[in-house]
């Protein structure tokens, strides 16, 4: 543990509470207990690791442990309190969430990314910050000498904490996520926080049979005894390769950081690619044994060149599935989360959630949700169609340089060449034609739409998630597209780091958990990759090294930027025969501002105080 002075935990204020059952909490009602505040946006899959990393914990120190989400938001959607509260029943956030709408919290704990934990003891005193993934096991150890401590002082209070569950829905669907089409005519609908599969009649309504038991798990078998974990996106095979793969469907498993297969004819489901782990690993350009390789959240899928394209939203890359060989690799990406196109794969993604090929094979579509980009691959190279960063985002029609998006989970090809997408947080569906390069507006005022999908008659159907139902716009839609919205353009309001300009240390605080040492067993313990939005915005110290502290040297001409930091550090338990071993990984993108005379040292914490 670090010997740095005691830090007062701040007070925790925000707008609202949700899962409470109305009580506003203070600090004051957490004396005693363990807190552990998690730091989340909703749109975040980082975020959405260290939810299920947590619900271990929760469960195993239940009557000492109060986790309490901080939700400090990226997107302008994210303030809105409703979808707030639609993303905890969603994810199934099982503890207090405080609404942090202003990052008032978010400031008062210093937190610079997302995911970042800080730890509470019993008497009210902040003992430890975390930030990124793969911190469960350093937690553990954490709790469990804050236990010992505080029992033997008398000051831990066991007992029920504050959480009160919501009321049970009754609706069909609960957050559908994807659509396919199936060849009769019917819809396999992803129905995510029923963790199943649900086959609909062509009118997008009526149930035929769903495919899961509706209990989160990860058993293969027939459709009443399979389960899935909130899965998302779906492909239909090409009949010679579902006849040698023996199923039909291949399903994006997310949370499970599975894929499974469906065949139709019995609903029969298994596990085709993946062990269940979350990847914390090293790129690298080999073909896997499907089964022997940990994936991390693959949101969709599509049929492209010849293999499933899989969006591996978890890391930030798109890989590679075959069916008939049973192999898999990476595709595009490096799992540094930004926007930079070129050859593949050498090439950066965020959180692309959303695949569809054009109907003549030659581009594959890509809704690149972080950066709230519509991207494409053809001919071996990315290239982004509309954009801009991990920043800004808005809802502006137009042409396609000038328009803005916010974080698109959906997309689907037209056969006139243009493309459709789910614009999630503007509650949207935006057209894009390369023809003319415009953007323009389908529809609008829905619930969170997270697919679309063109149907035979002309019209298009859109998960419409966050109303837990399948929505049919009129053949018409498509064809009335040409009025442009004028709206609104935004950037994630998170206060930018004054850096001075010239000579800058980062250093990325690591300390291990209790009973851990660094571990040296297969090269170098800890990892640090550097870059810059623009680039022009460093001077010197962009690239990968080993070294956790690096000189920088900030551009005096560039006002303003984003530095792009990806740490990681292997550890191990240090004094066990057969010693575990533990990855802590975080991608930081943090926005500066360049300043005259400013700080000259820029802390980063992946684990420790500073």
């Amino acid at each position: 543990m670090s010997t740095t002075p005691r830090v007062r935990a701040p007070e925790l204020r925000g707008r609202a509470w949700l899962n409470t059952g109305g009580q506003e909490l203070k600090l004051a009602d957490l004396k005693g207990r363990i807190t552990i505040l998690d730091f989340w946006t909703f749109c975040c899959i980082n975020c959405l690791h260290v939810l299920d990393e947590l619900r271990p914990l929760e469960e195993k120190y239940g009557d000492v442990l109060v986790v309490i989400g901080v939700h400090s938001p990226k997107f302008e959607h994210e303030k809105d309190p409703a979808a707030l509260a639609a993303a905890v029943e969603r994810y199934g956030v099982a503890h207090p969430v405080l609404d942090d709408s202003e990052l008032i919290t978010w400031q008062q704990y210093a937190a610079k990314a997302w995911p970042t934990l800080s730890v509470i003891d019993p008497e009210g005193y902040v003992v430890a910050t975390m930030a990124g993934e793969g911190h469960v096991e350093g937690l553990t150890r954490l709790v469990d000498d804050l236990v010992a401590t505080h029992e033997a002082r008398g000051t831990l209070r066991r007992g029920d904490g504050p959480y009160v569950p919501p009321a049970e829905p009754t609706t069909a669907l609960r957050f559908p996520g994807k659509a396919v089409a199936l060849p009769g005519g019917s819809l396999l609908v992803s129905d995510s926080a029923r963790h199943s599969l649900v086959e609909l009649a062509a009118d997008g309504e009526t149930a035929v049979r769903r495919i899961g038991s509706g209990q989160r798990g990860r058993a293969d078998g027939d459709p009443a005894a399979a389960s899935f974990a909130e899965p998302q996106g779906m492909v239909l095979l090409p009949p010679h390769a579902a006849e040698i793969a023996g199923y039909d469907v291949v399903v994006a498993d997310t949370v499970n950081h599975l894929l499974r297969g469906v065949r139709l004819a019995t609903g029969e489901v298994s596990t085709v690619a993946g062990t269940g782990r979350q990847w914390r690993s090293t790129v690298d350009d080999h073909a896997h044994d499907a089964l022997s390789i940990d994936l991390s959240s693959p949101w969709d899928l599509a049929w492209y060149d010849g293999r499933v394209i899989v969006a591996m939203a978890g890391i930030h890359q798109l890989w590679w599935f075959d069916p008939v060989r049973r192999t898999t690799g990476v595709f595009a990406g490096t799992t540094v989360e930004a926007l930079r196109d070129g050859p593949l794969p050498d090439v950066w993604l965020a959180q692309p959630s959303g695949l569809s090929t054009a109907t003549d094979g030659s581009r594959l579509w890509i809704a690149d949700s972080e950066t709230s980009a519509l991207r494409y691959v053809a001919d071996g190279v990315l290239h982004t169609a509309v954009g801009q960063g991990l920043f800004d985002f808005g809802h502006v029609d137009g042409p396609a340089e000038g328009a803005l998006l916010q974080h698109p989970l959906g997309v689907a090809a037209l056969p006139d060449g243009s493309v459709l997408v789910a614009d999630t947080y503007n509650g949207a569906v935006r057209r894009y034609d390369p023809a003319t390069g415009l953007v323009s507006t389908v529809a609008s005022g829905l619930a969170e739409p997270s697919d679309v999908l063109p149907t035979p008659d002309g019209g298009v159907l859109v998960v419409e998630s966050a109303a837990h139902r399948l929505t049919g716009l009129a053949p018409g839609a498509l064809a009335a597209a040409g009025a442009r919205v004028q709206g609104s353009r935004h950037r994630a309001e998170r206060p930018p780091t004054e850096v001075a300009a010239g000579a800058v240390t980062l250093d990325v605080v690591f300390t291990p958990a209790p009973g851990q040492k660094l571990d040296t067993s297969f090269g170098p313990s800890t990892r640090l990759v550097v870059s810059a939005s623009p680039p022009e915005l460093l001077l010197d110290g962009a690239g990968t090294g080993t070294e956790l502290s690096r000189q920088l040297v900030v551009n005096p001409d560039v006002p303003s930027g984003v530095l792009q930091v990806v740490a990681q550090a292997a550890t191990c338990d240090a004094e066990a025969e057969h010693a575990a071993c533990h990855l802590s990984r975080q991608d930081w993108g943090v926005p500066v501002r360049v300043v005259a005379v400013g700080p000259t040292r820029l802390p980063l914490v992946l684990r420790g105080l500073d």
